[in-house]
């Protein structure tokens, strides 16, 4: 008999399910497979997921499916209902749109046209997996960069939705266009220490030239030259809160660094829909002075 694995070898385990689940989406996710990814017996590992993880393996497998194609919906819209049902494996889009509608309160084609993102940020915060090299930053010299701003002021369950005005905006201009341009998020706010009606956020794409005047309610800034302490966070923007509070925790009191005064920022480098969300990279940048 074996004897109990520790607790940070059993939540590896379960982090590594997560992660295979969320890299093999398209494929067979049975409670016989994913127990062997874990190495625990098929006999008690839905037991041990549903514990660990608050959902059924079915559960977690279907609403991480649901979840992309509400990416898909949202940020892609060139892509078909159809399309987008069935790579989320539903055979017709008759079903899908019966558990998108359960999920999450609007049919498909109504999250399509105005996405409300609150009910996966609320009623379904998904275990999703992350690294990082939150103990090893580098320390690095950012260059003062003009960035077009869209100013997120509210609940971060409806961030995404400003997300979207933003995205769309930049579809239709020629400023800060995606494709040219980096992406950024200034995080004035914890939003674990602030009110939700009093979270700040904004959301920003590089310029390369002063902004057009526009009637998105658009802004130009800057982000500010200086020194900064980077590390890369791999995997779901949901948790990147975890890889901060180890910044801040873990690294910040034995380094002997002094923050400057500006908020943390992101740098999103690879983003859902066009990564899974386990392949979502971003840098976070804490400033130094």
């Amino acid at each position: 008999m074996h004897p109990p694995a520790p607790h940070h070898t059993y939540a590896s385990c379960m982090e590594r399910v997560v992660g295979y689940i969320c890299a093999h989406l398209e494929e067979d996710l049975s409670v016989e497979r994913l127990s062997g990814v874990a190495g625990f017996s098929k006999f008690h590992f839905h037991r041990q997921f549903k514990a660990y993880t608050g959902y059924t393996v079915g559960q977690l497998v279907r609403l991480t499916r649901l979840k992309h194609a509400a990416y898909q919906l949202a940020f892609a819209p060139e892509r078909s209902i159809l399309d987008v049902a069935l790579d989320a494996g539903f055979a017709a889009p008759e079903s899908f749109s019966r558990a998108f509608k359960e999920a999450q309160g609007q049919t498909p084609s109504d999250f399509k046209k105005a996405p409300a993102w609150r009910a996966w940020a609320e009623e379904h915060p998904l275990p999703t997996p992350v690294r990082s090299n939150s103990m090893n930053p580098n320390i690095v010299e950012f260059s003062a960069t003009r960035v077009a701003v869209f100013e997120h002021r509210g609940s971060p369950a409806t961030l995404m939705a400003s997300v979207g005005r933003f995205i769309e905006w930049r579809k239709a201009t020629k400023d800060a266009f995606e494709r040219n341009s980096r992406t950024f998020g200034v995080a004035y706010d914890d939003p674990e220490a602030v009110s939700p009606e009093l979270f700040r956020f904004d959301i920003c794409g590089e310029l390369t030239a002063p902004l057009h005047p526009n009637d998105a309610g658009v802004v130009e800034k800057w982000l500010p030259q200086g020194r900064c302490a980077v590390v890369r966070h791999i995997g779901s923007t949901d948790r990147i809160g975890e890889t901060v509070h180890a910044m801040y925790a873990n690294w910040l009191p034995q380094s002997g660094e002094t923050l400057r005064d500006f908020p943390v920022f992101f740098h999103y480098i690879e983003r859902m829909p066009k990564v899974q969300e386990h392949e979502q990279v971003t840098d976070v940048y804490l400033p130094l002075c």
